[in-house]
């Protein structure tokens, strides 16, 4: 099976090349169009900014290549916001695969910090994505922005609001927590990814 990493200017790629290194796979860290297309599963991780991402992602022309994948796609943290309508981060138009914004967190009381890091417990859970993981698991967040919940939402997570800690439209999914960094349960996540 060929595994590729989109590679880009965001931070946390080499977080998820060692934690499928872990599961036996090798990936590809690229931005080759043709191995993009033609592997087996794509993953779109990383931290960074909306703006400065999108407005990479367009000139080096992987808008359009993410969009056109076929195989299953993984976006992982601004992975998945990317792969939303449009981002209160530098109010930019994103990907659009799903269609719901992605929004801004205000703090409701003094214990709300912005960013969001830590680990919050998963409910909801649909789809073969969390095959064998129980509602209550704990994954690792960090973001200081949330996509709403909506008809794509296959998970659940709750800080300062109930907001998607996950989502699947066709052959993108997408978890705004980080699987390689949320230990077994990750590893397990990031598994029934690789078995779609």
């Amino acid at each position: 099976m060929t595994v590729a990493i989109v590679k880009y200017n965001a931070g946390n790629i080499y977080s998820v090349d060692y934690a499928l290194k872990r599961l036996g796979i090798d990936p590809l860290i690229t931005a080759d169009k043709e191995i993009l297309q033609k592997a087996d599963k794509v993953i779109f991780p990383g931290q960074g900014e909306a703006t400065q991402t999108m407005q990479y992602l367009k000139v080096h022309r992987l808008d359009e290549l993410i969009v056109g994948c076929k195989q299953p796609v993984l976006g992982i943290c601004i992975g998945m916001q990317l792969l939303c309508r449009f981002s209160e981060e530098g109010n930019v138009d994103c990907l659009g695969v799903f269609d719901t914004p992605v929004l801004k967190f205000h703090p409701q009381k003094q214990e709300n910090k912005i960013p969001h890091i830590g680990w919050n417990n998963l409910t909801n859970l649909k789809s073969d994505l969390y095959k064998g993981i129980p509602d209550g698991t704990f994954t690792y967040f960090v973001h200081s922005y949330y996509v709403p919940v909506n008809e794509h939402t296959i998970a659940e997570t709750d800080y300062i609001l109930n907001f998607s800690a996950s989502m699947h439209k066709d052959n993108f999914y997408a978890t705004q927590f980080h699987p390689e960094k949320s230990g077994s349960a990750g590893e397990l996540i990031l598994k029934n990814f690789l078995n779609l």
